[in-house]
């Protein structure tokens, strides 16, 4: 049961779970009309306080990592400069072998000569898996067609 417009309403409730129906207010309607009115959080109330303090504040900190203070210099390069991330150069490499299991070598040896990041042939090898699967799917494929065509 709840009050709505001062008139007491009962509404069926589901007997398997014993709850309420989803759908007791219409779309736009809220169910607390006299809550509390937006922008008067203690979060936003605290946003607030601190804006017109941040450029003292930023000051300060530049005042210290100026200094020498490496907290204050960490803080400011950590929310000013966004982390490096390691990139690889593309490189071109020959796969030369006629079978992906050649092909596989030829990735590891230029991975240990130092010629291919570990990254870029571990993601070369992962490729050259999957490509083994598609043919050995499409091997399956052509015998199971040749069986057929027996039969």
């Amino acid at each position: 049961m709840y009050l709505k417009k001062y008139h007491l309403i009962q509404h069926e409730k589901n007997t398997m779970t014993n709850k309420k129906p989803a759908n007791l207010w219409k779309p736009g309607q809220t169910g607390n009309p006299m809550g509390r009115p937006p922008g008067q959080s203690e979060i936003t109330k605290l946003r607030k306080s601190i804006m017109t303090d941040a450029p003292d504040i930023l000051a300060g900190l530049v005042t210290l990592a100026k200094a020498g203070d490496v907290q204050a210099a960490r803080l400011i390069l950590e929310r000013v400069l966004p982390p490096v991330k390691p990139t690889e150069q593309a490189i071109e490499l020959e796969l030369t072998g006629e079978t992906l299991t050649d092909q596989g070598r030829a990735v590891l040896s230029a991975v240990s000569a130092g010629a291919l990041p570990p990254g870029q042939g571990s993601q070369l090898i992962a490729a050259i898996g999957a490509l083994a699967r598609v043919a050995e799917i499409d091997e399956l494929e052509r015998r199971l067609s040749a069986l057929e065509a027996k039969s």
